[in-house]
C-alpha cells in the first residue's frame, strides 16, 4: 500500500479556542479529531490535568493524532467512533458531561489528498469516499445499485445539481454496460452528460456530485443531527459547543438548530399569556457565524468555505 504523510491544518485555531475558552482542569470532546490539532491545543490549554476524549470514524486519522498527541499521555483518549455515537463512547469511559465539544466537519486535507481514498477526482482511484473503511457502501456501490430516482434525489438533495436527473439517467446507461468503479470514470460521465460540461471553468462539473455522494455514503447531514442533540446532553452548564461547516448544508443545520435552542415562547399568537414557559437553552456565542481571515486563507485556502459557530448551555 502507497505511504502518505498526514496533512491537515487545523481551521480557525484561536477563534476556536476563544469560543470554547479552555481552562485548566477541563474535559473536552473532540468529535472528530482528525489528525489532533485543535485537540492539541485543548490539551496545552487545559493543563495540567484536563481532560480531551478525541473520536474519529476514520482510522488513519486516529493513528496520526495518537502520534501527535503522546506528549499528554494519559490525558488523550481517542476512540474509533461516529460523533453521534458520543454519548455512548463516553458512558463507556464513565463520563456522564463535559466542559466543551468541537465538531470540525466534512473531509480532511489528508482524505481529500490521498488517492486512494476516492474522495477527490484529481487522481484516478477506486470509487471508495468512506470515512470509515471497515464498514459501509462505497460510491462505487451507490452509483451501480441505487435507481435512477434515487441518484437523482441524492444529487439534488446533498449536491445542489441542477442536471441531477440528466447525470442520473447517463449512469443508468453506462453502467448497464459496464461497472463504474473509479473516480476518473464517473468525473468524466459527469463532464459529458452537463451541458458545456467539457467547457473549461473553475469548477469542474463533477464536484458537485462528489459531494453529493461523500455525504450519502457517510450519512454525514444525519449524523450532524444526531451529534447535535447529543451534544447538547453532554454539556455541562455554561459548557461550550464549537461547530466548524464548510458548505452550506451542514451550516444551515447548526444554524437552525442553534436558533431553535434560544427561541423562547412557542405559544400560538392568539393566546394572551404566555402558558409554555419556555426559556432559551443557550447563549449563541457567533451571531453571524465566523470565518477565517485572509492570512489563513491565503496559507490554507480550504479555509475560505469554512464557518464557525458557537454557543454556551445556559
Amino acid at each position: 500500500m502507497e505511504q502518505e504523510t498526514f496533512q491537515h491544518r487545523s481551521v480557525m485555531p484561536t477563534e476556536v479556542l476563544e469560543c470554547l475558552h479552555p481552562q485548566p482542569g477541563e474535559v473536552f470532546l473532540d468529535g472528530t479529531v482528525g489528525g489532533g490539532g485543535h485537540a492539541y491545543l485543548l490539551l496545552e490549554a487545559t493543563a495540567p490535568d484536563g481532560l480531551l476524549i478525541g473520536l474519529d470514524r476514520d482510522c488513519e486519522a486516529l493513528e496520526e493524532a495518537g502520534r501527535k498527541l503522546a506528549p499528554f499521555g494519559e490525558r488523550a483518549v481517542l476512540r474509533h467512533g461516529n460523533f453521534a455515537e458520543a454519548d455512548n463512547i463516553l458512558a463507556e469511559l464513565g463520563i456522564s458531561a463535559v466542559d466543551g465539544i468541537l465538531l470540525d466537519l466534512g473531509v480532511s486535507s489528508f482524505q481529500l489528498d490521498t488517492a486512494r481514498r476516492g474522495f477527490s477526482f484529481q487522481s484516478d482511484a477506486p470509487l471508495d469516499m468512506r470515512m470509515d473503511t471497515s464498514t459501509g457502501m462505497t460510491a462505487a456501490d451507490v452509483v451501480n445499485s441505487l435507481s435512477p430516482e434515487e441518484l437523482t434525489r441524492i444529487f439534488r438533495e446533498y449536491g445542489e445539481e441542477r442536471f441531477a436527473r440528466r447525470i442520473a439517467r447517463r449512469i443508468e446507461q453506462v453502467r448497464a454496460e459496464t461497472p463504474l468503479l473509479t473516480t476518473r470514470e464517473l468525473a468524466e460521465l459527469v463532464r459529458d452528460a452537463v451541458p458545456k460540461g467539457r467547457v473549461p471553468s473553475r469548477i469542474h462539473p463533477a464536484t458537485r456530485i462528489f459531494q453529493a455522494l461523500r455525504i450519502h455514503v457517510n450519512a454525514e447531514l444525519d449524523s450532524l443531527r444526531d451529534g447535535l442533540q447529543r451534544a447538547m446532553a453532554l454539556l455541562k452548564p455554561g459548557g461550550r459547543l464549537a461547530v466548524i461547516s464548510f458548505h452550506s448544508l451542514e451550516d444551515r443545520i447548526v444554524k437552525q438548530f442553534f436558533r431553535s435552542l434560544v427561541q423562547v415562547c412557542t405559544c400560538p399568537p392568539g393566546l394572551p399569556v404566555c402558558v409554555c414557559h419556555r426559556t432559551p437553552e443557550v447563549e449563541v456565542l457567533t451571531r453571524k457565524g465566523l470565518r477565517a481571515g485572509e492570512v489563513e486563507i491565503e496559507a490554507n485556502p480550504r479555509a475560505r468555505s469554512a464557518v464557525l459557530r458557537a454557543i454556551r448551555h445556559l
